[in-house]
């Protein structure tokens, strides 16, 4: 199938739509793709909306605004047959409320006139896993894609960061042992986060604030003491879990913040890695934070195996998850599973997703 997958992630910078020709298995072929950036105002309508949940007030233009711009995404491509649409998360607590992407893919269906998946996240939830992280699936058929032949690890650094650690080896995603998945801490969204209210900036761009600051080892200290971290994977974040350490720097200067910001994303990481079930031959970077040269060169310096962009291996680390949700949108379609015990903690293989006809 021709299918046209939609990302807007927590660093709510903007959408990526990419179209995968995939049967839900294998990928035959990568299509095209764009970026529909959000305007610093509409950044801001979203930011009002973090943190809600269905039926509170004050939503209404939130919802209107996710969807109009989809809707000018999709309708910016040619014939596809499938769209899978994630929608805008703006709560995930999956032990107790549960998790919440505003954007309602029955009525981008009724605008665009294309059959949509949508909702891909509760389904997982109400089975008892995280909801989160959901592109592992397809990072199982990249690495086979690439002809990776020993286990590797996929870094997405958005606002949040995750990892799946993909044994390649394996016959399917589901299987056993296959992958490990699960959210590392904070990827650029602390770092940006600062950085807006200290400059205006909205990134640091190649981590160069960053590289002319000193990290303040006392702060970092404080990771130690985070629960979220004592946790044992799979596991999941809510963009805002780490947010107290906004207020842990605010002693300091402009670029010792983002600096102590950069190298607590690092720390992060680090730690994720005794987690894997066997070291992995690479790491491989997409997202946002491959861009940051400064964190890059951190993860480099921790690492006793090459760290890339997922560039090297002919990937396109900006559209990745937006091909990701291409491709759970036919997996839905198919009934095949979409996340399993290894990448979310679900008792079962799960499909999760709901199908709006045109």
């Amino acid at each position: 199938m021709r299918a046209l997958g939609l990302m807007s992630g927590t660093s709510m910078d903007g959408i990526d739509g990419a179209v995968l020709e995939t049967d839900g298995e294998s990928i035959a072929g990568f299509g095209p793709h764009a970026f529909r950036p959000y305007a610093e105002d509409a950044r801001d309508v979203l930011r009002s909306g973090l943190g809600c949940w269905p039926g509170d007030g004050g939503l209404e233009e939130v919802e209107a605004l996710v969807r109009a711009a989809h809707a000018e995404v999709v309708n910016g491509f040619g014939a596809v047959e499938v769209v899978g649409f994630h929608g805008q998360t703006l709560s995930h607590d999956p032990h107790g409320r549960g998790t919440f992407q505003i954007g309602r893919g029955d009525l981008l269906a009724r605008d665009t006139g294309r059959d949509v998946v949508w909702d891909f996240r509760s389904a997982d939830v109400a089975s008892g896993g995280e909801g989160a992280p959901l592109a592992p699936f397809f990072h199982f058929a990249c690495a086979k894609w690439f002809g990776a032949d020993a286990p590797v690890a996929f870094l997405n650094l958005g606002g949040v960061g995750n990892v799946t650690w993909v044994d390649p080896r394996a016959d399917a995603p589901e299987t056993p042992g296959a992958l490990l998945a699960f959210d590392t801490g904070p990827g650029n969204a602390l770092i940006d986060d600062f950085l807006k209210a200290r400059t205006g900036q909205s990134f640091d761009g190649d981590g160069a604030v960053a590289a002319q600051g000193r990290v303040d080892e006392g702060v970092l200290a404080g990771l130690a003491e985070h629960p979220y971290l004592r946790r044992v994977p799979p596991k999941s974040l809510d963009r805002q879990d780490f947010h107290g350490f906004l207020d842990a720097v605010t002693h300091l200067s402009t670029e010792d913040g983002a600096a102590t910001l950069t190298a607590l994303t690092e720390a992060c990481v680090t730690l994720a890695a005794r987690h894997f079930p066997e070291p992995v031959s690479r790491w491989l970077i997409c997202g946002g934070g491959r861009r940051n040269g400064t964190l890059m060169r951190l993860l480099g310096a921790r690492a006793n195996v090459p760290v890339e962009p997922v560039e090297a291996v002919g990937l396109d680390g900006d559209m990745l998850e937006a091909q990701a949700f291409a491709y759970l949108a036919v997996r839905v379609l198919r009934g095949l599973p979409t996340s399993a015990s290894g990448t979310t903690g679900a008792r079962m293989p799960v499909s999760g997703g709901r199908v709006s006809r045109a």
